[in-house]
């Protein structure tokens, strides 16, 4: 099937440059011309997708070849485009920056839905050399089409003028520039970005959409993305099924970390979702399974502890076999207890035998291969499962006689093997972030499970 979607990326020389900043203010500034705008976020990242929905006004998706297959992320891309004029690709860290060997980098991304690209220069501190950055990275791999330049963080009118002419001598199309200023910085805390969740972000990017609309060219980008080349993409494999089965998903200001994509795998395969909220809740709504993902459990363990009635009803649930999948900030409120960054200890749902601890220092970020070494809610003995880690807190495992650690870590990066996660009965939790889309026997296992149980 071939598809005509106007597209452009959005990719920086590092992460930090502004990319984030810039692509939520084209999503307002496009909107507010009265388009419709799909944004996509390269990579893991689960927090900058709430800035683009705010902005764009509907839901983004994630692409990243290393948690699905690029078949099925070039059929994803595709669909969520259907209906849209224009889609907007924010890129991950810098341009050729991914998993090991280039996994899942913008470039590869860009190359596989044969994107053009527009590089955001952070020229703070930076004059003509801004320009031999820019050529580096284009001729580094000249099958990316590395079509112009977007100038941020320029300091004065004099500063813009001089990398505007060390540009020309490139030869690379400046697209527009933003001048340094501190009304449209995002709020940030150790994980990145702080989720919209928590703040009234969109006064912020009301105010970046106006930037963007006088400081870009917007016409010349809509150009750009409209010379994209159709897009070969397979017919979808798979039909919707009619829903059968009720799966419990806590979403709220502790947890929020869900791929919009992996929870429609789940209700391809027959589940209805049903969202609930560990913080605000007293009991687990009438499901027939649950999944807790991540978030930030640390920001509000007091009000999680102090939520005692949620807590036993998990633990009811867990106690009676219930179907439960559990990924970081969730398997961290599925232990005994949580220490937060004061360390005050909080006490927690108390399914799995450990304790978080957080610590100011990043523990683990990257992809890793998960392989079960026993029979689990999402499938067999010997399932290799592809996901990623990101964590500033330590597991301090309380081991017993009945602890069971179902899966076997190998990090991308080196390589390094480590045993990983919890399960009790039918509870399954780890560090791991997995997309339901690049694993359909996993998403097939698990809501096959859950519609054992309700019967």
């Amino acid at each position: 099937m071939q598809w005509n979607i106007p597209r452009i990326v959005i990719a920086a020389t590092q992460s930090g440059g502004g990319k984030t900043t810039l692509v939520t203010g084209l999503l307002s500034a496009l909107r507010a011309r009265g388009l419709r705008v799909q944004s996509f976020k390269v990579g893991p990242d689960y927090i900058d997708l709430g800035y683009h929905q705010l902005a764009s006004g509907r839901t983004g998706h994630n692409l990243d070849t290393w948690l699905v297959p690029e078949e099925r992320l070039t059929e994803i891309f595709a669909r969520e485009c259907a209906d849209a004029d224009i889609a907007v690709i924010e890129g991950v860290m810098g341009l050729y920056d991914g998993g090991r060997r280039g996994v899942s980098s913008t470039a590869a991304i860009a190359k596989a839905l044969d994107a053009p690209v527009l590089l955001v220069i952070d020229a703070k501190s930076v004059g003509a050399s801004a320009a031999a950055t820019a050529l580096g990275f284009r001729v580094y791999d000249t099958a990316v089409n590395l079509a112009g330049v977007l100038l941020n963080r320029l300091g004065s009118e004099t500063h813009e003028e001089m990398v505007r002419t060390a540009m020309e001598g490139v030869e690379l199309r400046v697209y527009g520039a933003l001048r340094r200023d501190a009304a449209l910085a995002l709020p940030e805390r150790h994980l990145g970005l702080t989720p919209v969740e928590e703040h009234a972000a969109a006064a912020t990017i009301a105010t970046v959409g106006q930037r963007v609309e006088t400081g870009l060219y917007l016409d010349a980008i809509l150009e750009l993305a409209r010379s994209a080349s159709s897009l070969s993409v397979a017919p979808p494999v798979r039909t919707d099924a009619v829903s059968s089965v009720r799966i419990g998903v806590a979403r709220d200001e502790a947890f929020s970390f869900y791929y919009a994509a992996s929870l429609a795998e789940l209700e391809a395969h027959g589940a209805e979702i049903v969202t609930f909220s560990p913080l605000h809740d007293e009991a687990l709504p009438d499901v027939d399974g649950i999944i807790i993902g991540g978030g930030f459990p640390e920001m509000f363990a007091r009000q999680l502890a102090e939520n005692t009635a949620m807590c036993a009803s998990i633990r009811r649930a867990a106690e009676a076999g219930m179907p439960i999948y559990a990924e970081c900030g969730g398997y961290m409120y599925l232990m005994n207890s949580l220490i937060d960054f004061d360390g005050a200890e909080h006490e927690m749902v108390g399914i799995f035998p450990a304790r978080a601890r957080m610590t100011e220092k990043l523990q683990m970020v990257g992809y890793v291969e998960a392989e079960q070494t026993v029979d689990t809610v999402l499938g067999a003995a010997g399932l290799v499962l592809h996901g990623h880690e990101f964590h500033f807190s330590v597991e301090e495992a309380e081991e017993t006689s009945e602890s069971v650690r179902p899966l076997r870590f190998t990090k991308l990066r080196n390589n390094a093997q480590y045993s990983a996660g919890h399960a009790y009965k039918n509870a399954l939790g780890s560090y791991l972030h997995l997309h339901f889309a690049g694993c359909t026997e996993a998403s097939e296992h698990f809501t096959e499970a859950c519609r054992r149980w309700g019967r």
